[in-house]
This record gives structure tokens, sequence and C-alpha cells, in this order.
């Protein structure tokens, strides 16, 4: 992509709906991603990867865990945001249709997966 040049994003479809990747560069990746009412991402860690999100539309749960504590959950709505540091496990489940919006470090494929509902493996993934 040249500098200053338009970037229109890139959709990627997802069983729980979809990511539109909006920006994307060597420092930083900024994504929405739609959740469908009842869907849920994998619950998951990254080994480098440091995001932050915050709900645009709808309301999900966030479930997160330190590595080796109990699982907790955590109602965030329309507004409300939360930083998800490296080897932080965690999911979103979406309690209604919600678009969440995902800023990152660029490391995108940097995803280890613990639970997948929808049958995609677990450990190491992009």
């Amino acid at each position: 992509m040249m500098p200053h040049a338009p970037f229109r994003g890139r959709r990627v479809e997802k069983p729980w709906g979809y990511e539109l990747v909006w920006a994307e560069t060597e420092r930083y990746v900024g994504k929405l991603l739609h959740i469908e009412q009842g869907e849920a991402l994998s619950y998951q860690y990254h080994r480098i990867k440091d995001e932050t999100i915050s709900v645009l539309r709808g309301a999900v749960e966030l479930e997160f865990a330190e590595p080796g504590s109990p699982k907790r959950n955590v109602r965030l709505g329309e507004g409300d945001c939360f930083r998800i540091p490296p080897h932080l496990r965690h999911r979103l489940v979406a309690i209604e249709s919600s678009d969440v919006l995902e800023v990152s470090t660029p490391e995108l494929d940097d995803v280890v997966r613990l639970e997948d509902r929808y049958g995609r493996g677990t450990g190491e993934s992009g």
C-alpha cells in the first residue's frame, strides 16, 4: 500500500460474523469485529499481540483469565473499552449482535486457540 493512498479495507468472513480490517501498517492494525447474537470468538491468547477493544454497538460478554487463574466474566456495552495484553486468555460472546472496534499491534497470526465451538483446531493458528 502506498503512503497516503485510499484504503478500502478488507473483509474476512468468520463463523461468528466477520472482521473488517480498516487499517493495517507495520506498527498497528485497526479492525471492526461484527459478532452475531449468541456467537462467540475462540477462547484464545496471544504471545506478542497487544490489543484494546471498544464496543461500538451492542453488548458482549468478555471471558478472561490470567494464566493459571480461573475465568472471570465482564459485560461490556456501548463505549466500554478493555485492554487485552499478551498472554491474557480471552473470548468475546455476543449478548446481542455487536460491532467491536479492535486496535492492536500487527501480529495478526499470533493466535493460540484453547477452545473453539466451530471446530477450528486448538493450538497456534492464524
